[in-house]
């Protein structure tokens, strides 16, 4: 009896270690860079920028291969959320990411993300993003909206859209999503051990604040 529970249990945490954790998350969709400005990426005069910082905000990341899954992120990133008449939808959001500030749970694999299988981080030390669209999904009800911008990384540019939900108070501007995005879309096609392979999709969590000067 007491084997037959060894294996179960065994078996158990074999599955949950194998888990994908982007299985359920929103698949963010590729496409060419934007070629001509959007309804909110010409800020006017009138735009109140609120500074987006590594102080108030997070930006992390979730990897998976088949052995299990490593939590990461950046430390280092500016960026800000220009708002204009209280409105996401008339507003733009741009973040400029250091990856040379990149952090895992293992020192070892945030060393490997730095070099030329991943983010190669001396020839591309930057990765940005700007909002070319911000658009209300009321099928999710307030607070609910789909954010589609142009985001390069590793000398790939590309549009892609992707769910958020944004609140504009007195004192803040928040904006909050997970989503996954396929790495290879960007060109980091490392595919890992062959006992152990690296999944595709690896889930983005954004985690923005940008407070009002009062």
């Amino acid at each position: 009896m007491s084997r037959v529970l060894f294996v179960v249990l065994s078996l158990s945490l074999f599955l949950a270690a194998c888990e994908d954790p982007a299985a359920n998350k929103f698949k963010a969709q590729t496409s060419a860079p934007s070629t001509s400005p959007g309804s909110n990426t010409t800020i006017t005069a009138a735009a109140v920028s609120l500074p987006v910082t590594p102080e108030n905000s997070k930006i992390e990341f979730v990897g998976s291969k088949v052995t299990g899954k490593h939590d990461g992120g950046f430390k280092s990133f500016s960026g800000s959320i220009d708002l204009i008449g209280d409105k996401a939808e008339t507003s733009r959001v741009s973040v400029s990411i250091d990856m040379k500030s990149v952090f895992t749970d293992t020192d070892q694999l945030t060393g490997h993300l730095q070099t030329g299988d991943f983010f190669e981080v001396e020839k591309h030390p930057k990765s940005t993003f700007v909002s070319t669209k911000i658009e209300p999904d009321t099928t999710k009800g307030a607070n609910s909206y789909t954010v589609t911008g142009d985001l390069e990384m590793r000398g790939v540019k590309k549009s892609i859209s992707f769910p958020a939900t944004i609140v504009i108070t007195p004192t803040d501007v928040t904006v909050n999503s997970e989503f996954a995005i396929n790495r290879k879309d960007f060109g980091i096609v490392y595919a890992g051990k062959a006992d152990d392979l690296i999944r595709n999709d690896v889930v983005v969590k954004l985690d923005l604040k940008a407070l009002r000067q009062k």
